[in-house]
């Protein structure tokens, strides 16, 4: 039995209860929803409203015109044919009435009626036509934490004083058991992407959260998703001024307030952007999408759109150095980004900086390795596990130091357990599995007593 299986055995064994540890509100937006929909995380088999059996065969793309939020979709209903047309997102189901979605005739190919929210009474989902369009309720309690959940550091739990106890080998055992179950899912997500949207997309999709980091991994996801890969390639010239124009970052009024290097950026990006703004102009992200309080000057949205576009205009060299069992032409092309102007630029209005920074540095690189490119080469077959458990750790946040509070409290060991990507891997599995669906605060968490059985 492999390490993975065993902790996936603990894990199943530990009947832990689903309420959390914090149960923090949570106030999913509607775009949040629409790109975690799209992203497959609600599933792709229904039951209806109306009891019919409904499977996703293609979740479509974001639509660029009025009309319902996915077009070129198709869903199968009780196992007959394949219905193709368009799927429409809303909170709550009374809204295709409330927004005149049964009177616009761009709603008439509208397949599937997904919302979150069900009023006090039954509201019938139909077009001008007066078809009856199928509804599917999702319940965003069975999402995961997803773009970043904000959590307090806690006390040390009870398990600290049996891990402090136990030899240093027997918890680099767990923890490295966690880390392979967690490169097992992440390679799952990938490719249940993949089956979605192809290779490629799925893993443009994945490096642009990436980049997003934890505040901006929402407006990036949308941004790929709502822009192909494919449809951004079709004109390469214009990859870095779609992308900006999409986020909404190309609409200043009056470029003369700007710095004369930045005015010449800005002037060179619209100049590209004018001429397709109004084919895209419902694909831009809407205002305050994006998050920019709390975030370091280097990752910043506006730089990291940047290291997006240089990744796109170059990916063929980015996939062939994917498909290299040697990890340093992969690590090259990402530390080899570089851009005339936002190697010396924070932001859109900051002082142009003495020296070079890094597009992608050494710490979000091993992060998109971690939680991208490693799933993703593990997905095409490559054993990539002796790279995950040896790659050293270069980064650590808020959940991590909640979780190594917890579980080592004040152990002397404890910078050693985590030195590697592995070791942080593991660790927030753990976390995730046990502190935050324990709802006794350690009292009747199982996880102490399942370690100390672990052989």
């Amino acid at each position: 039995m492999s390490g993975a299986e065993r902790y996936a055995h603990l894990l199943a064994t530990a009947r832990i209860r689903e309420r959390p540890l914090f149960s923090l509100p949570r106030n999913f937006s509607e775009l949040e929803l629409q790109a975690r929909w799209f992203a497959g995380e609600f599933g792709r088999s229904f039951t209806g409203t109306a009891g019919e059996a409904i499977e996703i065969v293609q979740f479509g793309t974001w639509n660029r015109e009025a009309g319902p939020d996915f077009s070129d979709a198709a869903v199968r209903i009780n196992h007959e044919g394949v219905l193709r047309g368009s799927i429409e997102f809303d909170l709550a189901d009374h809204n295709w009435e409330g927004h005149g979605h049964a009177t616009n005739p761009a709603f008439d190919a509208t397949v599937l009626h997904v919302f979150v929210e069900s009023g006090g009474r039954t509201f019938f989902t139909r077009t001008t036509a007066n078809r009856q369009v199928p509804q599917v309720r999702v319940d965003p309690a069975t999402l995961s934490a997803g773009f970043a959940a904000q959590l307090p550091l806690a006390r040390p739990g009870r398990c600290q004083a049996p891990l402090r106890a136990l030899p240093e080998e027997k918890i680099r055992s767990i923890l490295e058991a966690a880390a392979q179950f967690r490169l097992q899912r992440k390679t799952r997500r990938m490719q249940q992407l993949t089956e979605l949207h192809g290779p490629h997309e799925a893993l443009y999709q994945e490096i642009a959260a990436a980049l997003g980091y934890k505040q901006n991994k929402l407006p990036f996801t949308l941004l790929a998703q709502r822009m192909p890969l494919a449809r951004l390639r079709a004109q390469p010239d214009d990859i870095e001024a779609v992308l900006f124009g999409l986020g909404r970052f190309l609409e200043m009024p009056d470029l003369a307030t700007f710095a004369p290097g930045t005015r010449r950026y800005l002037r060179a990006l619209w100049d590209q952007w004018w001429p397709r703004r109004a084919a895209l102009e419902r694909l831009i992200l809407p205002p305050r999408t994006w998050r920019l309080s709390g975030t370091r000057p280097l990752n910043h949205p506006q730089r990291r759109l940047a290291a997006l576009a240089g990744i796109v205009a170059a990916w063929p060299r980015l996939t062939r150095s994917l498909g290299k069992d040697d990890p340093a032409p992969a690590r090259k092309f990402f530390l080899a980004l570089t851009h005339p102007y936002w190697d010396f630029h924070y932001t859109l209005t900051s002082e142009p900086s003495p020296r070079a920074m890094a597009l992608v540095g050494l710490s979000r690189l091993t992060e998109i390795e971690a939680n991208v490119i490693l799933p993703f080469q593990q997905l095409q077959g490559r054993n990539v596990w002796p790279e995950y458990a040896q790659r050293p750790a270069r980064l650590t946040n808020r959940r991590l130091e909640t979780g190594a509070a917890r579980l080592f409290g004040d152990d002397p060991r404890r910078l050693d357990f985590l030195r590697t990507v592995a070791g942080q891997q593991g660790l927030l599995q753990i976390y995730e599995d046990f502190c935050l669906q324990d709802d006794s605060d350690c009292a009747q968490c199982p996880f102490p007593e399942q370690m100390q059985r672990w052989v």
